[in-house]
C-alpha cells in the first residue's frame, strides 16, 4: 500500500505534500509561502502575521454559523533529525516515506508527523466542500521545535475564537489539558590548550545507537543518554590515569535526547593497556545496565591520530566532572498528578573543540518554581568550573482547568465514539497553549491528536488506524461543538 491509497486520503495527500518541503526550525520561508499558496488558492481569508505565522479562516457551514468559532492550530517547523549512516540533505530533500504494516515511517530520519499530522488535517478541512463545522481559524505556527518564537510573538488580534483545538498531542487515547514550561540553559568555557607532550597515544570512544527520542515525553522511559554514558567512560578512566581531552561531540537538537557521541583524548603509552581494561569493563556494565531497553547501544574505542595540541590536564578534569554532575533525566515527579514528570532536564548537545567547550540543554517543569530549581542546578555544575551561563527561551506551563466545559463536551464524545474513556492527561512535553493562552485570555484549549511513535528520532512513525480515529472524531467535535 502506497501513502495516496490510505484513509483519509485528503489528510494523507497534504502530508505527503507538505513533508515534500524542508522544514526546519528558523527555516520556514519554503513552507510559509507554500501554505500561504495552498490558502489563497482556496479563495480562502490568508494571513501572515509579523513573525511568519499563518493564518487561514474558513465560514461556517450553512446552519453552523452561530456556534462558537474554533480556532485550529499546529506548529509548520520539524525536528530534523537522521541516523549517522543516512545519507539525506534536509536543506533540499522531502522526506522520504513508506508504508509498514499499520504506520507510516521515514526513511532513515524523523518524520515530521510531529507535527505535520496536524497541518495536514487542517489542511484537508479547509479544502473540504463536505464537512459539518462553525467558523475556523487555522494557526499555523513558526518555530514551534526550538523556542516557541510563533507563539511567543503571535498577533492576536488576527483571531476572534472562543475555543482552540491544538492538534499536538501524540496519544490517540488522550486529551491534554495542561503541558510543562521549559528554559534553555547554555554554557560556554575556554580551556587552557598546551602542545601534545610525547610518549602519548591518542584515542577515541564512541557510544552510538541508542534510542533517543522526545527530551519531554520520552524522559521517564530511562533511555540512554550518549553524552552522558561516554562522560561515565572518561570519568571512569580519568579517576585512575592521565587523561588530556581533545574534542567531544555529543547530541544534536534541544529538545532531542541524545543518541550518538564522540570524544578524543590521548594518554601515556604507559597508561594505554590500563585505559583499554578500564574502558571494556565500564562499557560491559553499561550494556549490563541498558540491556532490556537499548539493544543497539554500542561503544567502541579505536587509536586516533595524534593532535597538535590538547586541554591541560586540570581543565580536561573540570570539564569531565561539570559534565558528570550535571543532573540529568528525571528530576521530580508531581505530587498532585499521577504518573506526572513535573520536572526533568536533558544535556542534549556537548561539544569541545579546539578548547572551546559548550554545552545546550533543556530543563522543563510544570511548576515554575522547581523549573527554576532544576535549570540553577545544572547552571551551578558549570559555574563551579567558571563556565559562564545563559539561560534563556523561558516559556510557562499550562495549567490544567478540569472544569472546562469544553472538555466535558470532548470526553462525552469520546465515550460515545469509542466506548471507552479518554486519558484526561497533564504532558510532560511543552506545547505552545501556555504561551497562547496567555495571547488569547479566556479561550479554552484541549489538544488531541493521533498515535506517534519515536518523536524527535529516525525511528518516528505515525499509526495508521489511529490517524483515521483520530480524523472522525475531530470531525464529531467540530459538527457537534456548542
Amino acid at each position: 500500500m502506497e501513502l495516496k491509497d490510505l484513509y483519509p486520503q485528503e489528510l494523507w495527500s497534504n502530508f505527503y505534500a507538505l513533508n515534500a518541503i524542508p522544514r526546519a526550525s528558523k527555516k520556514e520561508e519554503r513552507v510559509r509561502e507554500f501554505m500561504l499558496n495552498f490558502g489563497r488558492n482556496l479563495g480562502l481569508e490568508t494571513h501572515s502575521d509579523a513573525i511568519g505565522n499563518v493564518i487561514i479562516k474558513k465560514a461556517a457551514t450553512p446552519g453552523m454559523e452561530s456556534k462558537q468559532t474554533v480556532i485550529l492550530q499546529s506548529h509548520l517547523d520539524m525536528v530534523h533529525q537522521k541516523n549517522a549512516e543516512t545519507d539525506f540533505d534536509f536543506s533540499s530533500q522531502g522526506i522520504e516515506m513508506f508504508v509498514d504494516g499499520d504506520w507510516v515511517k521515514a526513511n532513515g530520519t524523523t518524520l515530521g508527523a510531529d507535527n505535520g499530522i496536524g497541518v495536514a488535517a487542517i489542511m484537508a478541512l479547509l479544502g473540504a466542500t463536505d464537512i459539518v463545522h462553525p467558523n475556523l481559524e487555522a494557526m499555523f505556527t513558526i518555530d514551534e521545535e526550538t523556542g516557541m518564537t510563533g507563539a511567543k510573538q503571535l498577533d492576536p488580534s488576527y483571531f476572534s475564537g472562543s475555543v482552540l483545538l491544538n492538534l499536538d498531542t501524540e496519544e490517540d487515547d488522550e486529551l491534554t489539558v495542561g503541558c510543562a514550561g521549559g528554559i534553555d540553559t547554555n554554557t560556554h568555557y575556554e580551556a587552557n590548550l598546551e602542545p601534545t607532550p610525547t610518549e602519548h597515544s591518542a584515542f577515541e570512544i564512541k557510544v552510538k545507537g541508542l534510542l533517543g527520542g522526545h527530551s519531554g515525553t520520552d524522559i521517564h522511559k530511562g533511555h540512554g543518554n550518549a553524552n552522558k554514558l561516554i562522560t561515565r567512560l572518561l570519568y571512569t578512566a580519568a579517576k585512575t590515569i592521565r587523561v588530556h581531552l581533545f574534542s567531544i561531540d555529543g547530541g544534536s537538537l534541544r529538545n532531542a535526547i541524545p543518541r550518538e557521541a564522540t570524544a578524543t583524548f590521548i594518554v601515556k603509552n604507559a597508561d594505554v593497556d590500563a585505559l583499554k581494561t578500564i574502558i571494556a569493563a565500564k562499557t560491559e556494565s553499561i550494556k549490563q545496565e541498558f540491556q532490556t531497553l537499548e539493544l543497539s547501544l554500542s561503544i567502541e574505542l579505536k587509536t586516533a591520530s595524534l593532535p597538535f595540541s590538547v586541554v591541560t590536564n586540570k581543565d580536561s578534569q573540570k570539564i569531565i566532572n561539570a559534565l558528570y554532575a550535571a543532573p540529568n533525566g528525571v528530576f521530580r515527579m508531581s505530587l498532585d498528578i499521577e504518573n506526572l514528570v513535573e520536572a526533568s532536564t536533558n544535556l542534549a548537545r556537548v561539544i569541545l573543540n579546539e578548547g572551546v567547550f559548550t554545552t545546550k540543554s533543556l530543563q522543563r517543569s510544570s511548576v515554575e518554581s522547581t523549573k527554576e530549581d532544576v535549570s540553577n542546578a545544572v547552571r551551578a555544575c558549570f559555574e563551579l568550573i567558571g563556565a559562564t551561563v545563559t539561560q534563556g527561551g523561558d516559556y510557562p506551563g499550562w495549567k490544567p482547568n478540569p472544569d472546562s466545559g469544553l472538555l466535558k463536551s470532548m470526553v462525552k464524545i469520546y465515550r460515545e465514539m469509542f466506548n471507552a474513556e479518554p486519558k484526561v492527561e497533564a504532558c510532560h512535553a511543552g506545547l505552545e497553549c501556555g504561551i497562547l493562552g496567555a495571547h488569547l485570555p479566556g479561550v479554552e484549549m484541549i489538544s488531541f491528536g493521533p498515535t506517534i511513535r519515536g518523536a524527535h528520532s529516525p525511528d518516528e512513525r505515525a499509526q495508521i488506524s489511529s490517524v483515521k480515529k483520530f480524523w472522525e472524531y475531530l470531525l464529531v467535535v467540530l459538527k457537534e461543538i456548542d
